[in-house]
């Protein structure tokens, strides 16, 4: 009894080196079963070596030894080694503990006033000699193996295992950054691809022949260069010199002045045009007033000037007189005196005023359309909105079934008589059904306001909103059309009409009246127009229009910008779209294809066909102006001389625009690019086409052609379309 109290405990005394000791056979038993294991038990048993090595490395770290003894050791005979599976025994931190120790001997001991010291070191030596053995053991066991640690092996010790699975649960975040970058390199290398090749479909970039062998050193090719771009800049100068001569000084900029000169014109009259250049080449700014635009400035003019002859010119209150008298003055020079009084003195309340908007203009007066007041008060009362229909999402559509019930009840209908009325809405071109299938039934059918269509929202003549006014016919709308075209030509576009005052155009009152006149075109009927109606008026509004997008959108500048001027801007006409491509290839040339497509612009089922020609009209290619210095000249065409009119065209374009040029002793034909971009117009082959040219050339030129085409083959080059602005 009296040996138990000290052996029982000095078992008290290490329970960390009993622990440890457990851990370590057990770690042995799992190593013999480890061939046998799977994937998992591998883990685990690696996660178990970790934590044993960890708690190791933290013990040689800090070298601090912890054994317990107890108060009797001269009783202690042997230290025994057993598990402490009680946690009752486990030591507490008050009982000895050993500080500083080495390898090879105890340096000292705490705790222990009495005993052997020598046999209890020698003890403790043979413990701790143990356990470095184990540690060994099992130091060559882990080294011997290789771990699979997410499809790396790794051969080593269990510390390098950590470090290494820190950098797997790095390699997530690193991809992510590769991927990152990637998607931001293929971006960046896209974009250039694309804007690349944008720039070259556009031909927005320069082409400049330059010599291509590679003979050439550095100094020479720098050489060539200056010399070219020398050479350039003298024929720049040449031409600044040659148009600076010609327009007298037309190119530079109006003179700053405070006043206002008016200028009384009409229709068709020369010495007008001759005053408009005088002033231009004086540098005066100033206000056109056509009394036959203008009707009632007529009466006016007569009762400053005495009499209601034109063309009459005003510098302020003053009048000055018409071109004989300003030859007059500026030859005694008494024209600079006049001109220093505009700069310097703003027009009094007797001047003569500028047209303002609306005035004279019968686009802004008409009777009240009933029909009209009625469909804007039913579409503030029935719900338009998006709806599905057929598998398909239409935008701002009301049901058919509620505008009958408001047109019973605002009409005072029966269901029968509200749904005849709805159609007769319907055929006046107010709301038409979303597909197009019928005009107007009762019951679920959607059905879509003209201005709420978003094809015809994005016309440039349209207005948001109903018009309340009577819809006008198409020839009293065309007859105000013609007369207008007429006057803003004559006005702004110069004589031999290759040049247009595009910025004149655009602000002047003209214009504003053209605008407002093609608005009343969104519900008018074109099914009775006769042949020559419906070349006079498509003729003259693809002529305005153009001139319409040019100040709207701009001149295009490249292959893309030309494609959506002539496909995307639009004008609603009776209910329907119209561009330039579907006046010019759908309606003028009785729906053929446009050049380099394959789709003709109006199908079998358009309503647009009917509009069209019966056959394609060769001579409008004369006639039709989009704004480029190589297109035809621009005029004005009448009903009942339309055909005379294109013959004209047709003769000015080949003789005097460059359409066409005959080198009789090379046997070449030097011909415009609208001769074969349209040639399917004018033949089948090149001899078909130099032999309707030749109708409209001079009698002995067309001779010439006829005979040389008989006797030998000529050759036709076609030559660069110059698609700049014919400003």
């Amino acid at each position: 009894m009296e040996k138990e109290g000290p052996i029982t405990e000095l078992k008290e005394t290490s329970p960390d080196a009993f622990e440890n000791n457990r851990k370590i056979e057990e770690l042995k038993n799992l190593e013999i079963d480890e061939d046998d294991e799977d994937e998992d038990n591998v883990d685990n048993s690696n996660n178990a070596l970790d934590a044993i090595i960890k708690e190791e490395d933290d013990d040689e770290a800090e070298e601090d030894i912890s054994i317990y003894s107890s108060q009797h050791e001269e009783q202690v005979d042997e230290l025994p080694i057993q598990n402490v599976d009680d946690e009752d025994q486990i030591p507490k931190d008050s009982e000895a503990q050993i500080i500083g120790h080495d390898d090879d001997a105890l340096l000292g001991v705490k705790g222990n006033p009495t005993g052997d010291e020598s046999e209890l070191a020698q003890q403790s030596d043979g413990f701790y000699k143990a356990e470095e053995e184990n540690r060994t053991t099992i130091e060559s066991s882990s080294s011997s193996r290789e771990y699979v640690v997410e499809g790396q092996q790794q051969n080593g010790l269990f510390h390098k295992l950590k470090e290494e699975n820190r950098s797997t649960e790095e390699q997530p975040s690193i991809m992510v950054e590769k991927a990152v970058a990637l998607r931001n390199f293929v971006r960046q290398k896209s974009m250039v691809v694309v804007s690349s090749m944008m720039r070259h479909l556009s031909r927005k970039y320069e082409e400049k022949v330059m010599p291509a062998t590679n003979n050439f050193d550095d100094n020479k090719d720098s050489e060539f260069k200056k010399e070219v771009c020398e050479n350039n800049n003298n024929n720049n100068d040449d031409d600044a010199r040659e148009s600076n001569n010609s327009n007298e000084g037309s190119q530079q900029e109006p003179l700053a002045v405070k006043g206002r000169v008016i200028l009384y014109t009409k229709l068709g009259c020369k010495e007008s045009r001759e005053i408009r250049l005088f002033l231009n080449r004086k540098r005066l700014r100033y206000i056109e007033i056509n009394i036959d635009v203008y009707t009632n400035r007529k009466k006016e003019l007569e009762r400053r000037s005495g009499s209601d002859s034109v063309p009459k010119v005003f510098f302020n209150e003053i009048l000055i007189g018409g071109l004989s008298e300003l030859n007059a003055l500026d030859d005694s020079g008494e024209l600079g005196h006049k001109i220093d009084y505009l700069v310097s003195d703003m027009p009094s309340f007797e001047a003569p005023l500028p047209p303002f908007s609306g005035e004279d203009d019968a686009a802004c007066s008409g009777a009240i359309d009933e029909l009209a007041l009625i469909v804007c008060n039913m579409k503030k009362s029935i719900v338009v909105r998006d709806r599905f229909c057929k598998m398909r999402r239409f935008t701002n559509c009301f049901v058919g079934f509620e505008a009958v019930d408001f047109l019973s009840q605002d009409q005072y209908l029966e269901r029968q008589e509200a749904v005849e009325f709805g159609r007769k809405l319907g055929s006046k071109l107010f709301f038409r059904h979303v597909l197009d299938e019928h005009v107007f039934e009762d019951g679920n059918h959607l059905y879509r306001f003209l201005d709420d269509d978003p094809i015809v929202a994005s016309c440039q003549n349209i207005q948001r909103g109903i018009i309340t006014t009577k819809t006008k016919p198409i020839a009293e709308i065309a007859s105000r059309l013609r007369f207008l075209c007429y006057a803003i030509f004559e006005a702004y576009v110069s004589e031999d009409g290759l040049h247009v005052d595009y910025r004149s155009i655009h602000g002047s009152e003209e214009f504003a009246r053209y605008v407002r006149i093609v608005e009343e075109l969104q519900r008018v009927e074109l099914w009775d127009l006769s042949r020559e109606e419906k070349l006079s008026f498509f003729i003259n509004l693809y002529n305005m229009m153009s001139i319409h997008a040019i100040l709207v959108w701009g001149q295009p500048d490249g292959t893309l910008e030309r494609r959506k001027f002539f496909a995307d801007f639009k004008y609603v006409i009776g209910g329907n779209t119209y561009t330039l491509l579907a006046i010019q290839n759908g309606i003028l040339r009785a729906n053929q294809r446009p050049p380099y497509t394959l789709m003709k612009p109006f199908s079998a089922k358009d309503k647009r066909l009917k509009v069209a020609l019966a056959y394609p009209e060769p001579l409008i290619h004369f006639a039709l102006v989009f704004g480029t210095r190589s297109g035809p000249a621009l005029r004005c065409y009448s009903v009942g001389d339309i055909d005379q009119e294109l013959v004209d065209a047709a003769r000015t374009f080949l003789k005097t625009s460059g359409g066409i040029s005959i080198d009789y002793s090379a046997k070449v034909a030097y011909a415009n690019k609208i001769l074969k971009w349209f040639s399917v117009d004018f033949g089948k082959t090149e001899v078909e086409l130099l032999k309707h040219v030749s109708n409209y050339l001079d009698p002995n030129d067309s001779e010439l052609l006829l005979d040389l085409l008989a006797t030998c083959e000529l050759k036709i080059i076609y030559q660069p379309y110059d698609w700049g602005l014919n400003s």
